[in-house]
Parts: structure tokens; C-alpha cells; sequence
């Protein structure tokens, strides 16, 4: 089973956390990227109940993760994370695919896929 993303325990206990809270404890996490954002591409996570044909998953700390083949190689190696501040916490995203970043931290585009860029 290949590893596409990598999800670090904190985050893992963040997302079952948000399982709980939402029923869905028997679901997968679905990590994927779709078009938009202001550099052009931007991350999507959600919960996903039935794994697709072509969707490649992998466990980290207890949590089924699914990947399309699509979103594979934009994704490849990204590093997902939960980091507490005192300003609230929140996941970060680490893509070493990424060339460019926005502002916001949930956009970018790589070397070979811009996507479609958007106001922020």
C-alpha cells in the first residue's frame, strides 16, 4: 500500500476528533485537489464512504486515507499536519510539489499544473 500523503498523529487525532463529532467514525478521510484559489489550485478534505476505482489508500494512525490517481502526483509526499496557536489551531498543508503559495496557505500551483486562478 503506497503512501501518497503523509498525516502527522496530531492531525490524525484532530480528524478523528471530527469524525466523532460528526458521526462518521466508519468513514474515509479523502484528500484531493481541485481548480480555484487565487495561485490556482487549492486542497480539499472531507469524509468519503466508498473507495473509487483508480482511488489509491493508505492508514495513518487508525484513518483510512483515499487518493485519486488524478491528485496523486500533485500530491505526492505532501505532509498534513495540526498545529495549535493561540489563535485557534488549524491543519497545515507541506506539498513539496508546490512551486507557488498564496497567502492564505490553501492555494498553490506545481510545476506542471497551474490550475485555474481565481480572486482570493
Amino acid at each position: 500500500m503506497e503512501k501518497v500523503v503523509d498525516i502527522t498523529e496530531a492531525a490524525a487525532l484532530h480528524i478523528k476528533e471530527m469524525m466523532k463529532q460528526n458521526e462518521e467514525e466508519d468513514a474515509f478521510l479523502r484528500v484531493a485537489v481541485k481548480g480555484g484559489g487565487c495561485s490556482g489550485l487549492s486542497y480539499g478534505m472531507g469524509f468519503a464512504h466508498e473507495v473509487e476505482e483508480g482511488d489509491i489508500q493508505s492508514e495513518h494512525y487508525g484513518i483510512q486515507v483515499l487518493v485519486s490517481k488524478e491528485d496523486a502526483p500533485i500530491l505526492n509526499g505532501t505532509k498534513i499536519d495540526y498545529k495549535q496557536s493561540m489563535m485557534g489551531g488549524g491543519f497545515t498543508i507541506d506539498n513539496p510539489n508546490a512551486i507557488a503559495n498564496c497567502g492564505c496557505g490553501s492555494s498553490f500551483r506545481t510545476a506542471t499544473n497551474t490550475g485555474t486562478p481565481e480572486e482570493c
